[in-house]
C-alpha cells in the first residue's frame, strides 16, 4: 500500500499488521495536524483579535505621523501659546468643567425651547 518495494508483505501481497499500524499512526498524525490547522482558521475570535490589533497599530502609527507633521508645520509662537493653554487648563480644571457643564445645560435648554415653538 505504501508503494515501497522493500517493505515486507504477507504471502498474498497484503500489508502486515505492523505496516497497517504504521499507516494508521501516520494517518492520525496527519489528521491531527489538519484539524489543528482548520481549528486555527475557524477561530474567528482569535482572527478578529489579531485584525483589531493590526488596525489599532496602524491607527497609532498614522496618528503619531500626523502629529509630527502638524508639529513641524505649526509656527513656534502657536505651539508656545497652545502649550500655555494646556498648562492653564490642567491647573484650573475645575472652573473649566463647571463652565463646560453650564454651557451644556444652556445648549440643552435652548434646544428644548426651540422645539416647543
Amino acid at each position: 500500500m505504501t508503494g515501497e518495494p522493500d517493505t515486507p508483505r504477507t504471502d498474498n501481497g497484503t500489508p502486515t499488521p505492523d505496516e497497517l499500524r504504521e499507516q494508521v499512526e501516520r494517518s492520525r498524525d496527519e489528521l491531527g495536524r489538519t484539524i489543528e490547522a482548520l481549528a486555527g482558521k475557524a477561530d474567528l475570535k482569535a482572527q478578529a483579535g489579531r485584525k483589531t490589533a493590526q488596525v489599532a497599530d496602524r491607527i497609532h502609527e498614522t496618528a503619531a505621523h500626523t502629529a509630527e507633521l502638524l508639529k513641524h508645520a505649526t509656527p513656534e509662537p502657536v505651539l508656545d501659546r497652545a502649550d500655555r493653554v494646556v498648562t492653564a487648563a490642567r491647573t484650573h480644571h475645575r472652573p473649566l468643567v463647571v463652565a463646560g457643564c453650564a454651557a451644556l445645560v444652556v445648549f440643552l435648554l435652548v434646544r428644548r425651547g426651540c422645539r416647543h415653538r
